[in-house]
């Protein structure tokens, strides 16, 4: 771009959209380049010739002169940082577009846009200041992108601020992404600020923005850029006016889990060949006192087992050892199974190794290769260490067991419910003759039964309506919308009754029966372990807190257990009510 040519565009209109009613409220002025290339291109062309603040005057100008205001609500116009602090645009030249139009000021908004880092917060809110005094309201690009940050928002006090499509696209599969953008809500409540969704362009995301109350959206699934303005009110609006409540997507691990690999707890360790002798692995224990074991190879770098240090030791330790088998082959004394992760195996997916019976990765270790290549070794003291620290993170809001939501969630989810006014059943669902089975069994197989029940809870329900939490120990809630909810907990209770028999010995099968002690400590008997529920349904109107609802949800579980049945549902709240006060005294 030369100092004296300015390049040819076009001016397109991308619609605003106010979420409460669906209404088009206002357009986003975005040039195009006629030459092909983006438009950061053409503005960074701009920017080295030194030519910024014309091309963005001259944009400004266009859009003010093709847009519809009588139809089109107000024109967000863009105008970057740098050009009005370096004083390429002054604010003067922009109002002087601006009021080229012929329009009341108060119809725009200018979006600041800026890719660059903003030394001087204060010093800009100075400038655009000349901008809000004429008229003009001020709204913050790309927030949760680039440089915007929240010194800017503070200083600047923006009426509206766009929170960047990074934040926005898939928010409704992304617990991260929500914990922020729920964050940001506050932020602007306190400081009184607008927010517009930028990037909407899936219709469940749509649906979370507007549940979130966020007021204004943008994006493809809303209209596309277009050289007029757009008329009505987009038909994703009307499929997004969903009633009822949406599950909002957790993070059952902390991310946390998905950051750390194997690789980041790889240590270097010298391996040997498998046809090494075992007088060769002597000598590198020998030279590496710290290493707890050998990782073997094969001729390719690939391993094939682990030699134990105390093992081989105890062995090489028998008299006459070293002469017998010193050069034998050191596979003698080899583990031929050892713990195996790839580079990139998050600590999540490492976790697994946890729950087998053989524990040996605690002494060993465990290898790490890369496409499988040796690369290093870790240790099971490192791994148990981690997973123990992140899981009592995760247990904050999540079940460390099934990493299903806790009780704060579940609290938070029936409050969401009654909100909105919506009959949902609150199902307490727990094991019967669960406490014999992990007496007899034990706590890991104990732990497979309570994972069996979140499985098919999880299998069943419908995600996006359907919330399925565990309290703790065996009892699980689940808060459904569906129509068919007590069919579905029918259908629940028969799968995981008939999955649960492959949980039991033949033995035990056979006869029906678990032994152990009652709570008495006497020997007894007790029927095979299955899921039981306690339902309430709860109505429109219903008055109550979460906690009182998910409390006559339990008391409807212990009912459905004193009468030996897989459901039971509590018919009279009130009656429920008066016979919980009645049972908890005078004090």
């Amino acid at each position: 771009m030369s100092r004296t040519s300015m390049p040819a565009f076009r001016i397109v209109f991308q619609p605003i959209v106010r979420l409460r009613d669906g209404r088009i409220t206002g357009h986003e002025a975005l040039m195009r380049p006629e030459d092909g290339r983006s438009p950061l291109e053409l503005l960074d062309a701009a920017r080295v010739a030194g030519r910024l603040g014309d091309l963005e005057a001259a944009s400004v100008r266009r859009a003010a002169s093709e847009f519809d205001f009588d139809n089109g609500g107000r024109l967000l116009v863009n105008l970057s940082v740098n050009a009005i602090l370096r004083g390429d645009a002054k604010p003067q030249l922009v109002l002087e577009s601006l009021q080229a139009a012929g329009q009341d000021l108060g119809r725009y908004i200018i979006e600041l846009t800026e890719r660059d880092i903003v030394e001087d917060c204060k010093r800009l809110a100075h400038a655009i200041g000349y901008l809000r005094a004429a008229g003009a309201r001020i709204a913050l690009d790309d927030f949760g992108n680039g440089h915007s940050n929240f010194e800017m928002w503070h200083e600047l006090a923006p009426e509206f601020v766009k929170i960047d499509r990074f934040l926005i696209h898939e928010v409704a599969d992304s617990p991260e992404r929500l914990n922020v953008l729920k964050a940001l809500i506050q932020v602007a409540e306190g400081y009184g600020t607008r927010l517009i969704a930028e990037g909407i362009e899936r219709l469940e995301d749509l649906r979370l923005v507007r549940e979130l109350g966020i007021p204004y959206a943008q994006g493809f699934l809303l209209g596309r850029p277009e050289p007029g303005i757009t008329l009505g009110t987009p038909a994703a609006v009307e499929a997004a006016q969903e009633t009822r409540v949406t599950v909002w997507p957790r993070g059952g691990r902390p991310s946390a889990f998905r950051r750390i690999t194997a690789e980041h707890m790889l240590m270097p360790a010298p391996s040997i060949l498998e046809t090494s002798t075992n007088d060769t692995a002597e000598a590198v224990f020998r030279a590496n006192p710290r290493l707890g074991a050998i990782p073997v190879v094969n001729a390719r770098g690939q391993p094939v087992g682990l030699i134990n240090r105390r093992v081989f030791n105890e062995q090489m330790a028998i008299p006459y050892a070293r002469e017998l088998i010193g050069r034998k082959s050191c596979t003698l004394h080899m583990h031929a199974s050892p713990v195996v992760c790839d580079v990139g195996q998050s600590i999540d997916e490492m976790s697994e190794i946890l729950l087998g019976e053989d524990q040996r990765y605690l002494s060993d270790g465990f290898i790490i290769t890369e496409n499988g290549q040796y690369r290093g070794v870790g240790a099971g003291e490192a791994l148990v260490r981690r997973v123990t620290e992140l899981r009592i993170e995760a247990a904050r809001y999540a079940n460390p067991l099934t990493f299903l939501p806790g009780n704060i969630p579940i609290t938070e989810h029936i409050g969401r419910l009654l909100d909105t006014g919506r009959t949902f059943l609150a199902c307490y669902c727990d094991l019967n003759s669960f406490k014999p089975y992990n007496d007899q069994y034990g706590y890991f197989r104990g732990d497979r039964m309570i994972q069996l029940v979140a499985t098919t809870l999880v299998k069943h329900v419908d995600a996006r309506w359907d919330f399925v939490g565990h309290v703790g120990g065996d009892d699980f809630v689940l808060l459904l919308q569906s129509e068919d909810g007590l069919a579905l907990c029918e259908r629940i209770i028969a799968e995981f009754n008939v999955a649960a028999r492959a949980l039991f010995d033949a033995h035990d099968l056979e006869r029906g029966v678990l032994e152990g002690e009652d709570r008495s400590g006497r020997y007894a008997t007790f029927p095979l372990t299955t899921l039981m529920m306690g339902v309430v349904r709860v109505e429109p109107g219903a008055l109550g807190s979460p906690e009182e609802f998910a409390s006559l949800a339990a008391s409807a579980k212990r009912e459905a257990k004193r009468r030996g049945v897989g459901i039971h549902v509590l018919e009279d709240l009130e009656a429920a009510r008066s016979r919980r006060e009645r049972e908890a005294g005078p004090f």
